[in-house]
C-alpha cells in the first residue's frame, strides 16, 4: 500500500494557528524537564514547569472554532501572561500579542505575513525585555529564524512541494535550533543568568530552548506531520 506524504501547508488560517499552539504544548511538556534543568544552571530552575502549565491553559483556552488568526494568538498571549511566571509569561505574552495585533483583520497568513507578525512579536519582546543578539537570551533563537523566514518569503515556492511556508518555517525552525546552540558559548548579559558572568558560560539558554521548540512545533504543523495537533 502506498502511503501519501502529508500536504504542507501554503498559509496559515486561525485553525492552524491554534494546531500551533496545541502542538508547541505537546513539545513543551514532553522537554519540560530539560528546560527547567538548563534554567537550573544559570536561573530559577522553573522554566519548564511554567512554559509547560501556561501552554496547557493557552490550550484550553483555545476557542472550538477560532476565527481568525488573531483570535487565536491574542487568547494564547492572555493565557501566558496569566499563568507562565517569572520573565518567560511577560515576554512570551508580549510576543504573541504583538503577532496578534501585527495581523488583526487577516483571514490567513502567508509566508510573508507570518514573518511580518514575527517580527512584530520579536519587536515586543526586545522592547520589554531590551535584549539584543549575542545577550545569551531567546532573541538569539528568535532572530535568526525571522531572517529564516524573510529569506523564504523572497523566494519562489519549491516545486516538488509548493510551498512557500513549508520551506520558510523549516528553514527558521532549524535556524532557530542552530540559534539555542550557538548560546551555549556566550556570556549571558540579561536577567538572572547574567549575575553568574563567566559560569554563565558552557550553557544553553532555557528561552532560546523554548523558543526552538515553539518554531519546531510551528514546522511540524505547516508540514503536515504534527500528529495529534490538528
Amino acid at each position: 500500500m502506498t502511503v501519501n506524504a502529508p500536504t504542507p501547508l501554503t498559509a496559515l488560517r486561525a485553525a492552524d494557528v491554534a494546531a500551533w499552539i496545541r502542538r508547541t504544548s505537546q513539545l513543551i511538556s514532553t522537554h519540560a524537564d530539560e528546560l527547567t534543568a538548563l534554567d537550573a544552571a544559570i536561573g530559577d530552575a522553573d522554566h519548564g514547569a511554567n512554559m509547560k502549565r501556561g501552554l496547557a491553559a493557552a490550550v484550553e483556552a483555545l476557542p472550538e472554532q477560532p476565527e481568525t488568526p488573531a483570535a487565536v494568538l491574542k487568547q494564547t498571549a492572555m493565557a501566558l501572561i496569566s499563568k507562565v511566571g517569572g520573565a518567560a509569561g511577560p515576554l512570551y505574552g508580549t510576543f504573541f500579542l504583538r503577532m496578534s495585533t501585527a495581523c488583526a483583520g487577516q483571514q490567513s497568513l502567508d509566508v510573508a505575513a507570518l514573518a511580518e507578525a514575527v517580527a512584530a512579536g520579536i519587536g515586543g519582546i526586545v522592547q520589554r525585555g531590551n535584549a539584543e543578539s549575542g545577550d545569551k537570551t531567546m532573541i538569539d533563537a528568535w532572530n535568526p529564524a525571522l531572517s529564516a523566514l524573510r529569506t523564504g518569503a523572497a523566494a519562489p515556492a519549491p516545486a516538488e512541494t509548493g510551498s512557500a511556508l513549508a520551506a520558510a518555517v523549516e528553514q527558521a525552525a532549524a535556524a532557530a535550533d542552530a540559534g539555542r546552540a550557538a548560546t551555549a558559548p556566550m556570556l549571558a548579559k540579561k536577567g538572572r543568568a547574567s549575575y553568574l558572568g563567566e559560569r554563565s558560560v558552557g550553557h544553553v539558554d532555557p528561552g532560546a530552548a523554548s523558543t526552538a521548540l515553539i518554531m519546531q512545533a510551528l514546522a511540524d504543523v505547516v508540514s503536515g506531520t504534527a500528529a495529534g495537533a490538528a
